[in-house]
């Protein structure tokens, strides 16, 4: 079910919430999905809009999409498309857990950090780490400039 902003606060400490901008979906999404809902509480998947996507290379779905394609993976119960900050989302919508992929442990930026401390929000690192849409991109590049030169 997607939600907007407005309904954010009603799952304070009854969800797990995930986050990033999952472009491309690739199968370390769905190995984390999974892992946050083993922890046992609905999960609500904060989808990041294109410029956050923009950042990091040109969005190939734009944000409607893939909104619509996390909303049907059966682990996500509820999908936001954000067009905030997480650190946003999280003081709205103050989780029970905040789940990340091990590779972001150190990494998290010092707002969301705060927000998960001052509202006892739980840091869940998920070893769910398979891959990731940079460099599947990146790959993909090298391919396709190999069968250039070839």
């Amino acid at each position: 079910m997607i939600v907007g902003a407005d309904r954010l606060p009603e799952f304070a400490g009854r969800v797990t919430l995930v986050d990033g901008g999952f472009d491309p979906l690739h199968r370390g999404h769905i190995a984390y999905f999974s892992a946050a809902a083993d922890l046992g509480l609905p999960v609500l998947c904060n989808v990041s809009g294109d410029a956050w996507v923009a950042r990091k290379h040109p969005a190939l779905l734009p944000h409607a999409e893939r909104c619509t394609l996390v909303d049907a993976i059966r682990y996500v119960d509820f999908t936001h498309p954000s067009q905030s900050s997480t650190a946003e989302v999280l003081a709205l919508a103050r989780p029970r857990f905040y789940a990340k992929g091990s590779d972001w442990r150190g990494r998290l930026p010092d707002a969301e950090l705060a927000i998960c401390e001052a509202e006892r929000i739980e840091i869940v690192y998920l070893d769910t780490a398979v891959d990731s849409s940079t460099a599947i991109l990146q790959r993909y590049v090298e391919r396709l400039d190999g069968s250039k030169s070839a």
